[in-house]
């Protein structure tokens, strides 16, 4: 078994170019540790089009270099003529969905998956889902968070899957008469969707060692247009797109649930119209990757310009998720 993983991790520094500790000389641990996080960094790609196929590529290839080549995955899921999404991913695994009755957890590294049964509580016949995956640090468990509502009749649901215990659960306090609006971001152990209720905009949690749910306060700024919901480093990020839709603030939270650590990094200003998305990634110079009207782009705060890193074997709009490489491979059996 140990030899196998240290196969595998030699497999995957080659692939990303990692350094060894070696070729970095006297450098700080510290400075190693971070270079070598960096590097295991990469960018998930889909055409923005019914279509399950999935690629990804490093994404300090896109800070370094001037064409960066998209490597094609074995997508656990394969359906002709429907949308897969990716839900999430945490410690190198990514929960895949198709919002109706399939769901995945994948680890891409190392094409190892677990298809989840019982997707759909059993009283929805037609139903349509928001899912979130996370980890419960606490239990040593990944969790997916499913949010269902009915197509036929008016019910709302939520459900809990623990890999550990390989099964579903209810979710008893979850209160419906809200619209959860994006996909779930995992920051300080909770899961967070952007929620409208009765014309306002929100943000709902789930922690995901207690299961409770709870709110978190937005900045000053979210009645001004558009809110999408993000990750930047470690932090819970917001871009805010105003009324006029020609600048968007970027906001993250210094300080998970005080809502006075809200800080705006900067404004991003583009042609009306033009889609933004929540930041994908900061380098350690400041530069930021993000999606900028379906394609992958780096904003410089310092001068406020906007470069697209040139992608081959990628053809049309994309969207695009982050993911970690790892050898983290919980009790998933079915991988080649």
């Amino acid at each position: 078994m140990k030899s196998e993983a240290s196969h595998q991790l030699r497999k995957l520094r080659k692939r990303t170019e990692i350094p060894s500790k070696d070729s970095m000389g006297s450098l700080p641990e510290e400075l190693i540790a971070a270079i070598l996080d960096y590097t295991r960094h990469i960018s998930l790609l889909q055409l923005d089009t019914l279509d399950t196929n999935i690629k990804s590529c490093s994404v300090s290839s896109l800070f370094h270099n001037s064409v960066t080549e998209a490597l094609d995955l074995d997508c656990p899921m394969k359906y002709p003529h429907q949308r897969v999404y990716i839900s999430g991913s945490v410690n190198g695994l990514v929960c895949l969905t198709d919002r109706f009755d399939g769901l995945v957890l994948w680890n891409p590294s190392i094409r190892k998956f677990k298809k989840v049964l019982d997707f759909v509580p059993t009283q929805m016949c037609r139903c349509w889902s928001m899912c979130g995956f996370g980890y419960d640090e606490v239990h040593d468990d990944y969790k997916v968070v499913g949010i269902f509502s009915s197509m036929i009749k008016s019910y709302f649901e939520a459900v809990i899957y623990s890999l550990k215990n390989d099964s579903w659960r209810t979710l008893e306090d979850f209160k419906p008469g809200m619209s959860y609006c994006s996909s779930s971001k995992f920051v300080n152990g909770k899961l967070h969707w952007i929620i409208m209720r009765k014309g306002r905009w929100g943000i709902m949690s789930i922690d995901l060692v207690d299961e409770k749910w709870g709110k978190v306060e937005l900045p000053c700024s979210n009645k001004e247009g558009d809110l999408k919901l993000g990750v930047l480093g470690n932090d819970l990020s917001v871009v805010c797109k105003n009324h006029e839709r020609t600048h968007s603030d970027v906001w993250v939270m210094k300080e998970y649930g005080f809502k006075e650590s809200w800080t705006k990094l900067y404004t991003i200003r583009y042609p009306e119209n033009y889609k933004l998305s929540p930041p994908l990634f900061m380098y350690t110079k400041g530069e930021i990757l993000l999606m900028f009207e379906s394609t992958l782009a780096i904003y410089n705060p310092k001068n406020g310009s906007i470069t697209h890193p040139e992608v081959i074997n990628v053809d049309g709009s994309i969207k695009a998720a982050l993911c970690i490489e790892s050898l983290v491979c919980p009790d998933l059996p079915n991988g080649d």
